[in-house]
């Protein structure tokens, strides 16, 4: 039995991409270095904490149908992905 092939995570809806984000280390640490700045990374639920203050919202299921939300969390993916160097840092 083979498994089935990796969906790509920009094919997810936004919740399910919020909650794989704030279990990757990376992203922990990106929001360890936007709060706190111990220089570790944040546990997963203070990283979900620090998503939903971000994208101004409750629950990350909102950023399914809060189009603001929406588009403050791909705010914060840029940033994140700028961090991480994967793109140039977008311009203020």
């Amino acid at each position: 039995m083979t498994a089935a092939p990796r969906r790509p995570m920009s094919d997810m809806p936004h919740a399910q991409q919020a909650g794989i984000l704030c279990n990757d280390i990376r992203f922990r640490r990106f929001a360890d270095s936007r709060t706190i700045r111990t220089g570790t990374a944040l546990s997963p639920s203070a990283a979900a904490e620090f998503l939903r203050r971000q994208c101004q919202i409750s629950s990350r299921r909102d950023l399914d149908t809060d189009t603001n939300a929406r588009d403050r969390f791909d705010a914060l993916r840029t940033e994140f992905d700028a961090w991480r160097g994967l793109i140039a840092a977008p311009r203020n």
